[in-house]
């Protein structure tokens, strides 16, 4: 884990200029301008820097079958087509045995964000529940799970969950406090649509 750790705050560069560079988004990635109006179901990713070190893709695949308002916020969110977006905010609370927490792209203290709905929307459901680590929950501002956290079930939407980058989440996890205040800068560098 702490290699993983060092790799991302960016030691070792020299062994990562191949990594960083293909972590870069293909012209076949650009952002989609609507998935509930073409009925595709995309995977979004986040390439996620710790210290502005090189970036590491954590890959979501978004429940539109039972949540797609909410999952339609966050796939605009993640493209930015709005306007706005997370691209360039940063995970503002980490817990290290229960998430990370991000989506404050407009004050960036956990006071902030906003939706494509406007400045708040309700809970669309409770129906998925929190029985498993690598979720996404809540809503703009959004919370990646890294334990089963049954607590949070009717309180909070679930939405997704990581594909791929599960180990660059525990990695990030370990730049957490039990307060929260994360102790390295964790960054979301890029976010769109696979």
């Amino acid at each position: 884990m702490s290699k993983l750790l060092a790799k991302l705050r960016g030691k070792n560069k020299g062994d990562d200029q191949a990594a960083a560079s293909s972590t870069q988004p293909s012209s076949s990635q650009q952002p989609a301008t609507s998935a509930a109006a073409s009925g595709v179901k995309p995977q979004v990713y986040f390439d996620v820097t710790v210290n502005d070190g090189p970036p590491a893709r954590i890959i979501f695949d978004l429940y539109y079958d039972v949540v797609p308002k909410t999952a339609e916020n966050f796939r605009a969110l993640c493209t930015g087509e709005k306007g706005f977006g997370y691209q360039g905010s940063a995970f503002h609370r980490i817990i290290p045995g229960f998430m990370l927490q991000g989506g404050d792209f407009t004050a960036g203290d956990g006071t902030g964000g906003k939706s494509i709905y406007g400045t708040k929307f309700k809970d669309e459901n409770f129906v998925r529940k929190h029985d498993r680590p690598y979720l996404l929950s809540n809503g703009s501002q959004f919370f990646i799970t890294t334990v089963p956290t049954p607590h949070l079930n009717g309180k909070h939407t679930v939405f997704g969950a990581v594909s791929s980058g599960e180990e660059y989440v525990k990695a990030i996890e370990a730049c957490g406090s039990p307060s929260g205040s994360p102790s390295s800068n964790v960054v979301i560098a890029e976010s769109g649509v696979l």
